[in-house]
């Protein structure tokens, strides 16, 4: 008796595969309508001058991380309301306005709108490859959750140190970290979704579009990296 009403609990707990199938739709709506903003911000950031940071880089860094946490913040204190597909807009315009700086790096070599679009592309698989992942594994990833979780807090730490070091190397090795650990990231957003664990398409959205946005920026830089192409 007692094992059915758990097992009764767990199917009213859980959401139903048509909630399911209609928070992932939303996801990638809204997912798609976030690229809007956010090719409208890279255009104007690709013509801004961002030498203003230049005086203070350190503390330019912590202001733009405090600003996109910020932002963050107030989406998921939103999620449930159309306000926080607003934040949503405004959080995504802000951060197509920070590719300004490395789009001028990679548009000043001679296949620098080749190196974006590889980029692009790179990344459009990724996520494909990764959703498709997830969709054949249909069960929960506690041991990806975990793995996420502790490379999360390695990587933030190794950016704050980097701030202040500098290190080209080290930057490069982050990027390739970033890389995995975005790739890592879809494949578990897109998993939760499938699995009922994640039911706010605005979270969801949130969560897929910074992890699109990091592994493309880390593409892009690796492959300016091994292009042999001059950044300055």
């Amino acid at each position: 008796m007692n094992y059915n009403y758990q097992q009764q609990q767990y199917a009213m707990a859980a959401p139903s595969a048509e909630i399911r199938s209609q928070v992932m739709r939303n996801t990638y709506l809204l997912l798609a309508l976030s690229l809007i903003p956010t090719a409208i911000g890279a255009l104007i950031g690709v013509n801004m001058s961002f030498m203003f940071l230049m005086g203070s880089p350190i503390m330019g860094s912590l202001l733009l991380i405090g600003a996109m946490y910020f932002l963050m913040f107030m989406i998921e204190k939103n999620k449930y309301s159309f306000a926080g597909i607003v934040w949503m807009m405004a959080f995504t315009f802000l951060m197509g306005l920070l590719l300004g700086p490395l789009f001028q790096v990679a548009l000043r070599l001679p296949n620098g709108s080749q190196l974006i679009l590889l980029a692009a592309v790179l990344t459009s698989a990724v996520f494909f490859a990764m959703s498709a992942i997830a969709y054949t594994i249909k069960r929960e990833t506690p041991f990806l959750t975990n793995f996420l979780a502790i490379g999360g807090i390695v990587i933030m730490v190794g950016v704050i140190a980097n701030i202040f070091l500098h290190l080209p190397m080290f930057h490069l090795m982050l990027c390739g970290a970033f890389v995995i650990f975005s790739s890592l990231m879809i494949l578990w957003q897109v998993n939760q979704i499938i699995t009922g664990g994640e039911t706010n398409y605005i979270s969801a959205t949130l969560s897929l579009y910074v992890s699109l946005y990091n592994l493309f920026t880390s593409l892009l830089q690796i492959i300016i990296a091994l292009s042999g192409n001059d950044r300055r």
